[in-house]
């Protein structure tokens, strides 16, 4: 069996392994708003699983929203707001690296 391989090089610079060339606005903005979404929600399903045992093994009587409120909402917010100074620096580089 033979197997062909295309080797694609990237042309410009890199930082961690995004590409700058193409990488426009919408881009930088879907994956700010991706990664906001994606820490909210882990973040509260870790903060539920680990109140389920708080309340099952201590016998309290915790508020599951509390893990929306105390725990997901702010680690999403520093989430979107870092996402957003890197993803915009990146998009801020590429803009200044294509011509």
């Amino acid at each position: 069996m033979t197997v062909y391989t295309h080797n694609r090089s990237l042309k410009g610079d890199t930082f961690l392994g995004f590409p700058l060339q193409g990488f426009g606005f919408l881009i930088s903005l879907l994956l700010t708003l991706a990664m906001g979404f994606f820490t909210f929600f882990a973040s509260t399903a870790l903060a539920i699983f680990a109140l389920l045992g708080w309340n099952l093994l201590g016998h309290h009587a915790v508020n599951y929203a509390d893990s929306y409120r105390f725990v997901g909402l702010p680690a999403g917010s520093v989430a979107l707001v870092g996402a957003f100074f890197v993803f915009g620096r990146l998009w801020l580089r590429a803009l200044t690296h294509r011509g």
